[in-house]
């Protein structure tokens, strides 16, 4: 994990290192003045880049994931067991009395099992006028209750999360996660590292080409601190249930759209939606022929203590039968 880190923090801080460069360059004191490139534009570039050279690798296979457009609801869908997906999962957003920022997320998800994916995530963010951080990383697994399909089907969710304030993922919201967390310099975030564990109730059911959603999450800070409680809600649904006779590229199969509901619940002292922030926003799956599947969604501040308008977008691809490709070496 360390060389890992180290790796994600320099490709991280290209971003700064070519921001400086565009203003060093910049014409004199008489001339035009040249405006700077957006730090956070020249990071979402490198994550693009960086998630196009995985797709055009050798180890990439014709595949890609079926599940449903959210970003923070989880529904029942597990990896298939062996396969590896790769992730990048993106925010951007300009608070009240705030930088603006973009914080990509990887992810590699991995099918242990038929009813264990596991996954891991490596973290960052660039601040407008502050600074490029590495935030921390998470390990989440996810356990599906029962092998076959139901009318509600149950998955179990425990995640161990070692990041620091700086954070602005906003992957999910416990507690009374709020706007004024955005509003910390990286300099300040950064010294206090929040280590936790966080546990999922997911119930998921399908209904008629709809899938229905519902997450209850409760987390708790391996320090002294009260049990912190969230939600999400989600529904969403193919924009075509029956895929066409012949391959198309923009055909309404390969698209999948909903709405995601979630916010915090405040604490164990405290239960309730008093001084939480809550979000709400539609949600679209194109899921390219042969290729990746990429995400977008907008999703709005319904109170004082969220940020107005999140832009979040997902470019994943799955790698099929991963672990065959370490078999197939060990047996040559």
């Amino acid at each position: 994990m360390a060389w890992t880190t180290r790796y994600f923090t320099l490709w991280l801080r290209l971003g700064v290192r070519k921001n400086k460069s565009v203003l060093n360059s910049g014409s004199d004191a008489s001339g035009p003045h040249i405006q700077p490139v957006p730090r956070w534009l020249l990071l979402g570039l490198q994550c693009s880049l960086l998630l196009a050279v995985l797709f055009c690798s050798g180890l990439a296979r014709t595949a890609w994931a079926q599940e449903p457009p959210y970003f923070v609801t989880y529904s029942q869908a597990l990896e298939e067991p062996g396969n590896l997906e790769v992730a990048l999962k993106g925010l951007t957003a300009s608070p009240k009395d705030a930088n603006a920022f973009f914080s990509p997320t990887m992810e590699f998800e991995y099918g242990s099992t038929a009813w264990w994916t596991t996954e891991v995530y490596l973290q960052g963010q660039a601040t407008q006028n502050d600074s490029t951080v590495f935030t921390g990383f998470r390990w989440e697994n996810r356990f599906r209750a029962l092998p076959s399909e139901h009318w509600i089907n149950p998955v179990l969710y425990v995640e161990y999360e070692d990041i620091n304030k700086a954070d602005k993922s906003i992957l999910e919201v416990t507690g009374h996660d709020s706007v004024t967390d955005l509003q910390l310099t990286n300099a300040q975030g950064k010294l206090e590292i929040e280590r936790s564990i966080e546990g999922k109730l997911i119930l998921s059911s399908n209904v008629k080409g709809w899938n229905f959603s519902e997450n209850f999450i409760a987390e708790k800070g391996i320090k002294n601190e009260p049990w912190e409680f969230g939600y999400s809600i989600g529904a969403s649904r193919p924009l075509a249930l029956v895929a066409r006779g012949r391959a198309c590229f923009f055909c309404r199969q390969n698209f999948s759209a909903g709405a995601e509901l979630y916010g915090g619940l405040a604490t164990a002292h405290d239960f309730g939606l008093q001084g939480t922030s809550q979000y709400a926003g539609p949600t679209v799956n194109f899921n390219l022929p042969h290729g990746p599947t990429i995400g977008f969604s907008p999703q709005f501040g319904l109170n004082d203590n969220s940020a107005g308008v999140l832009w979040r977008f997902k470019v994943s691809y799955e790698i099929q039968q991963f672990r065959d490709l370490f078999h197939g070496r060990g047996a040559q």
